[in-house]
Parts: C-alpha cells; sequence; structure tokens
C-alpha cells in the first residue's frame, strides 16, 4: 500500500528533472496536429503551460518567446506554448499578437496533468481582435510551469515558480 500511494503522489507531482518527458499531441492554433515525437531526439524542446490567452502576464510570456525566437532556434530549441484554451482562442492570440511557434490546444487538462500542472476549472474572456469583439473560452486552466526536454528525451529543467517576463531568459541561460 506504501508504494502504491508513494506512486500516486509521484504521479500526481509530474515528472522531475532527469525522468522520461511525457509523449503527447495536440491540436495546434492553425487546427493541424501538434506531435512531440517529431522533435523528440533532434531539439531541445521548450514547453511551457500558461493560464489564458491574452491576459497580461501570458501575452508577456508569449511576446518573449515570440521576441527571441531567433536566439532560441541558434540554441536548437523548438518552442510550444499550451493552455486550456479552444483552438479559435488561441488561432486569435496568435494573431493579435503575432506568435510565431505553436500554440496547443489542452481543453481537458491532459497534457497539463502527464506533466503534474495543477489545473482548476476554465473560464471566459472577451477580447477585441481586429476590430471585432470575441469570446475566449477555455476548458481548464493551468499553473504556469515551463520545461525543456533535452535531445535525451528527458526533462533536463522544470520550473514551477515561473516569472512570466523572464521566463525566456532563464531557458535560453539554462540551455
Amino acid at each position: 500500500a506504501m508504494l502504491a500511494s508513494s506512486a500516486g503522489m509521484s504521479a500526481q507531482q509530474g515528472p522531475s528533472v532527469g525522468d522520461k518527458a511525457p509523449v503527447f499531441k495536440a491540436t495546434a492554433d492553425d487546427g493541424t496536429t501538434w506531435d512531440i515525437n517529431k522533435y523528440l531526439g533532434s531539439s531541445y524542446i521548450v514547453v511551457y503551460f500558461y493560464p489564458a490567452a491574452m491576459t497580461g502576464g501570458c501575452t508577456k510570456q508569449a511576446c518573449a518567446y515570440r521576441d527571441h525566437k531567433d536566439d532560441l532556434a541558434a540554441a536548437g530549441v523548438v518552442v510550444v506554448g499550451v493552455s486550456g484554451d479552444n483552438v479559435d482562442g488561441l488561432r486569435l492570440f496568435k494573431l493579435a499578437e503575432n506568435l510565431n511557434f505553436p500554440l496547443l490546444s489542452d481543453e481537458k487538462g491532459e497534457i497539463a496533468k502527464a506533466f503534474g500542472v495543477p489545473v482548476s476549472e476554465g473560464g471566459a474572456i472577451k477580447r477585441t481582435v481586429g476590430g471585432s469583439e470575441h469570446e475566449l473560452l477555455r476548458g481548464v486552466t493551468a499553473k504556469r510551469w515551463t520545461f525543456v526536454i533535452g535531445k535525451d528525451k528527458k526533462i533536463i529543467y522544470r520550473n514551477d515558480a515561473v516569472n512570466a517576463e523572464k521566463d525566456t531568459e532563464e531557458v535560453l541561460n539554462f540551455i
């Protein structure tokens, strides 16, 4: 019973540095399926979880990844942002902020759960994009956590106390 109990606790906490990275597929902002297997073993992969598209901290974090795309690419890094937003909301977020990396929809929180990222109930916000008001819906709201997966397919960096504005800089310094 002790083994099952501690295994359950470990699973809730998600993978630690040195553990094999969770394998997943998700629908991206453009409606295509993004598959981590395409990148595992050949690139560093930044998987960052954020609470909600088009909110203050989440926009600052996404724009920092956008603005450092060349530095990240030069370091062999692929970036994906993951949230509980639906695909339409992600598409609007990407358009409004001219984001240059995939945003993945995790409406049920399944990817967050695989990484041990806490989620709470979803919600909706209204934002104006292109002169029209839109309601952005999310199935769950994830905590802001960042992971880096190494070329050995293992977690090499985990931050569960992310500073939205400094996340990209911290990841680049680590790599």
